[in-house]
């Protein structure tokens, strides 16, 4: 069986043969899940380092990914002069066929866009501040700054879609350590239908829908699944409490969890990194599947090599 089988065989609760495990940043060999994206247009040179094709920069200061800056609609005045970049621009997907052919034996997930998705994308375009102003104030611009956001995510999934991927990704963080960034009617208003209709187009190409999303966004997870999410990116377990997940959403959807980072993976001894692996396997996983594993060297963060190796042997030997 290929890893490409053992991975629907666990988003489809089809009692895969072992967890299967996607590695993040290093040891792709390593990997059931392999990712590739759509790429920048051709030709297009950004006029500072860190620029993107939205306009807005990414500035870090160590080994992070760092925070966006020289937001391009921080002033909505502009609004009417933005243009935003092309999804349909030559060059973008060239690569990817032939990557997916590679690729063949493993689970293949492509990116929902050539930069983080929705709600955090419009906060780099906007602002955080000024989006949640606008938020509660200006309902006209959200609509139209959304209209923009996922106009261009929607293009994107159409086109990838024509390709041979099993799975396309999005990556949107949602929650604070204690609930949503907004009140759930909000969320609900402006950005659950959205994802609805993103949701379905993906389904209707044959495809299947993986969220990754940080923080407490527990009032949530009921409607992601409700609208169609196929596996659940959830990085920070001990936000929500394993047995939680497990009791309330088990067999329901597939979670794709980590050892915590925050409280386990980088601080913890290996015995707790073992136990805390073995536990994720075991309840969430208890679904005749239901459970991918997350390996991620956190180095950046202060995760030492002896915990990152720890890890992947916990997490190897329980699957």
């Amino acid at each position: 069986m290929t890893s490409r089988e053992i991975v629907y065989r666990a988003i489809e609760f089809r009692d895969p043969p072992r967890t299967p495990i996607i590695y993040c940043n290093r040891d792709f060999e390593d990997s059931d899940v392999i990712g590739a994206g759509p790429a920048a247009a051709a030709g297009w040179e950004p006029s500072e380092p860190g620029m993107t094709e939205f306009g807005y920069v990414w500035e870090s200061l160590d080994a992070t990914m760092g925070q966006p800056h020289a937001r391009p609609l921080a002033d909505w005045d502009r609004i009417d002069d933005y243009v935003p970049p092309d999804p349909h621009a030559p060059g973008r997907f060239d690569a990817l066929p032939a990557w997916c052919e590679q690729e063949k034996d493993r689970f293949r997930i492509c990116s929902a866009s050539v930069a983080i998705t929705g709600f955090n994308n419009a906060t780099f375009l906007r602002g955080y501040e000024e989006f949640m102003m606008d938020l509660a104030l200006h309902p006209d611009r959200v609509e139209r700054l959304l209209d923009i956001v996922f106009g261009f995510e929607d293009a994107i999934i159409d086109e990838v879609c024509k390709f041979d991927f099993d799975c396309i990704k999005f990556g949107d963080d949602w929650g604070t350590q204690h609930g949503l960034m907004v009140s759930l009617d909000t969320w609900r208003k402006f950005f659950r239908p959205r994802y609805a209709d993103q949701f379905a187009r993906i389904h209707a190409a044959g495809k299947k829908v993986w969220f990754h999303s940080c923080g407490d966004v527990h009032s949530i997870l009921g409607d992601f699944i409700d609208i169609g999410v196929d596996v659940l990116e959830l990085l920070q377990p001990d936000v929500f409490g394993i047995d939680r997940l497990a009791d309330e959403f088990g067999g329901k959807v597939c979670f794709c969890c980590s050892v915590d980072h925050q409280r386990v993976a980088v601080p913890g001894t290996k015995d707790e990194i073992f136990a805390y692996a073995e536990k994720l396997v075991k309840r969430l996983g208890a679904f005749d599947g239901g459970f991918i594993a997350y390996i991620e060297d956190y180095s950046s963060l202060g995760m030492t090599e002896q915990n990152y190796q720890w890890i992947r042997e916990a997490f190897h030997r329980f699957a």
